[in-house]
């Protein structure tokens, strides 16, 4: 199945590999996902949306084994204060749901930041969109497509 996130990148013809696992509601975490495609938690990144009181919405993209700081990321990203966005507004603000969100492809384009260790990596994974799947590209291919900046997001 073809996702938007996997559209974009053929037509913006960027290499990249699909891996499909099995997944259940409890087991949605990025840790689980990188054992269940036999990678580490650090290449496979998770695509959070966040509400800040500068730019109303933006993406951050940090890997899997890492927690965000709020504080932290609010100054790194030009915000005095930041906040998760609640679960029942992100289908409708992106077009994903938690455990699908792609950083790629969604309704709207937002500002996105992602975590400086994506450099580190030949090859990192991010979800395409649904869930049970990962799609494993470049890190500057993801860079590139998404229009994201690499900050220090995790301390």
């Amino acid at each position: 199945m073809k996702t938007n996130a996997c559209r974009i990148l053929d037509a913006k013809g960027i290499a990249y590999e699909v891996r499909e696992y099995e997944w259940h509601e409890e087991e949605l975490d990025a840790v689980t996902v990188a054992r269940k495609i036999g990678m580490s938690p650090e290449q496979v990144f998770k695509t959070l949306v966040l509400t800040g009181d500068v730019l109303k919405y933006f993406v951050a993209v940090i890997p899997g084994n890492e927690e965000l700081d709020l504080k932290w990321t609010a100054r790194v990203t030009g915000n005095k204060s930041c906040a998760m966005l609640p679960v029942k507004e992100l289908l409708p603000l992106t077009g994903y749901i938690r455990g699908g969100c792609s950083p790629i492809g969604m309704k709207k384009s937002f500002p996105t930041f992602i975590d400086e260790t994506i450099i580190l990596f030949d090859r990192i994974s991010i979800s395409p969109g649904v869930r049970g799947t990962q799609i494993l590209l470049n890190p500057q291919d993801m860079v590139v497509v998404t229009g994201a900046v690499i900050v220090a997001l995790c301390q």
